[in-house]
């Protein structure tokens, strides 16, 4: 086995990492850095390059361009090396339908090389954390899409690999699943796993130590939750309660001083510069538009909110030059 890299070492670190198919540019000369114990959350829309950056920093995928580190080892020169070391579980992970529950986990128990002794330990103990118990003997192929989500999470970390990579790993739960997958996950943290977790989800992404916002194969946003709220979009939020809703968020769209506005629930959330500035014009829109203004207030944005503002200008953007591109 190759030698362990220091405590003191990110569990992964990416320079310049860079995929390209033909001419799509995939991922585009992203810089990444994770530390040990951390779990860090990869927040984008589909299609945004989360599901290939995880795939070079498993092995899975050359590089085009740039470098990436996984617990010390150069995946370029060595990805055979990290692969006892970590834990894959991708977002359609090979699952044996005519196999039962148990025999899955042996299986996989096999692959990584355990022996006999601890492959049933680890087994036992998997199937007990996961609530499991009692359909060990359950056909793979007749577990609802929660109760296979738990599986395959068990079969990546059988071997209690050091960095935890999953793909999506809630799509198609419910939210008490998710909320009880989320626990699993915050338990290997405490264990000392360090996980990288990417999803679209942003009530998720809450959940993460860290985070990094992907868009157009470019990170766009890096920090703590707390950190890119307060610091990653320009401006301000006000939160609007107005009735009927629909005719105040197309009276919002005119406002000048608003740069974009959503619902969010029974509200409207609209981007200004100066939250105390536009306020009254905000007000003075809707009134003229006949719409009834409950409450207007200043409110720090979530997630959804900053990302939406760090996005919104880029497809503008690009939408501006493919136009000029067919002029």
């Amino acid at each position: 086995m190759a030698a362990r890299a220091p405590v003191d070492d990110p569990a992964v670190e990416a320079r310049g990492l860079t995929k390209r198919f033909g001419a799509f540019v995939a991922v585009d000369h992203i810089d990444l850095t994770i530390a040990r114990g951390e779990i860090f959350g990869f927040l984008g829309p589909n299609g945004a390059g989360k599901t290939t950056t995880i795939r070079m920093l498993c092995g899975l995928m050359p590089p085009s361009e740039g470098t990436v580190r996984v617990l010390g080892l150069d995946v370029r020169r060595d990805p055979e090396g990290i692969k006892g070391r970590i834990g894959y579980m991708g977002q359609r992970s090979s699952m044996y339908d005519d196999l039962t529950v148990g025999e899955l986990l042996n299986f996989y128990g096999r692959i990584y090389g355990l022996p006999a002794d601890e492959r049933r330990h680890e087994v036992h103990a998997w199937i007990e954390q996961a609530g499991l118990l009692g359909r060990e003997r359950q056909l793979v192929g007749t577990l609802s899409g929660g109760w296979r989500q738990r599986l395959a999470l068990g079969c990546a970390i059988l071997h209690r690999p050091e960095l935890l990579l999953l793909d999506e790993p809630t799509s198609g739960t419910d939210p008490v699943q998710r909320r009880e997958f989320w626990e699993l996950i915050y338990r290997f943290a405490d264990e000392g796993t360090t996980v990288l977790v990417t999803t679209h989800y942003m009530d998720e992404a809450e959940h993460c130590t860290t985070l990094g916002f992907i868009h157009g194969g470019r990170i766009i946003a890096q920090g703590s939750p707390a950190q890119i709220k307060a610091t990653a979009m320009r401006g301000g939020l006000l939160e609007v309660l107005a009735d009927p809703w629909m005719e105040a968020l197309a009276a919002l769209r005119g406002v000048p001083a608003v740069r974009d506005a959503a619902l969010h629930g029974v509200a409207i959330h609209a981007v200004v510069d100066d939250p105390r500035a536009a306020a009254p014009q905000v007000a003075a829109a809707l009134r003229a538009h006949g719409v009834q203004v409950r409450r207007i207030a200043e409110r720090g944005p979530s997630l959804e909110d900053v990302f939406v503002s760090l996005v919104e200008p880029e497809r503008e953007a690009a939408g501006t030059n493919a136009g000029a591109g067919r002029a």
